[in-house]
């Protein structure tokens, strides 16, 4: 009798053993299933947030080729007649700024082919070697390379004017410098280089003669 219940007792264990070991099977199978079923969902949003991403950056990439032709279509240009500094690439990486002496900016006023062609406006100094047909000796605006002729820019006077000496100036005038200034700072080829030190102006010297003004008549005897 004691065998047969021992014989019971381990034959109860076992199923026990058995029935715990199926219910950790299902149990494991169950996490695998839901573990994947996890995985596959999570792909899958992956997949739609990259396919979304990729179709806004393709329209992005048709607007901006369709807005770049329209462009040129109605303009003859690419960024519809724009031609100002932002085209520069001077303006998004700047040079070193240089400081030059009078004498020192000498040596750039277009008589040398290898050298840059500089000008100064207000002690500011810009390249403007993209125009060395009319900034060279010789060219049309070559009198203004190599020096500050601020004074000329306003008053036309090309030969007694070349000067940074603004005395006697009206503040019409005076705005019309700053706004050359402006012009060459905002271009889309020239750019600024520096400033020059100016030599002081005497203020017990003679303000520069006005080319314009009426010449005196001369006396009759």
């Amino acid at each position: 009798m004691e065998q047969q219940k021992n014989i019971k007792q381990r034959t109860s264990k076992n199923r026990a053993g058995s029935d715990q070991q199926v219910e950790n099977n299902e149990s494991r199978t169950a996490s695998k299933g839901s573990t994947s079923r996890h995985s596959t969902k999570k792909t899958a949003t992956k997949t739609a947030t990259t396919s979304t991403l990729a179709s806004v950056l393709q329209g992005l990439v048709l607007s901006v080729l369709f807005v770049f032709l329209a462009s040129y279509l109605i303009t003859d240009s690419w960024f519809w007649g724009y031609k100002g500094k932002y085209l520069n690439q001077r303006y998004w990486f700047p040079p070193k700024e240089i400081v030059f002496t009078q004498k020192e900016l000498a040596k750039y006023d277009g008589s040398d082919p290898t050298k840059n062609i500089y000008l100064a406006i207000r002690g500011e100094v810009f390249d403007v070697t993209a125009g060395r047909p009319y900034y060279s000796k010789g060219g049309g605006y070559g009198f203004f390379s190599g020096k500050d002729a601020s004074r000329a820019y306003t008053t036309g006077c090309f030969q007694t004017h070349l000067t940074h000496d603004l005395r006697g100036l009206t503040p019409a005038q005076v705005a019309d410098v700053d706004g050359w200034a402006s012009f060459y700072r905002n271009h889309q080829k020239y750019f600024r280089v520096g400033t020059v030190i100016l030599d002081p102006i005497d203020p017990n010297s003679p303000i520069p003669e006005d080319c314009r003004q009426p010449v005196a008549a001369k006396p009759s005897s």
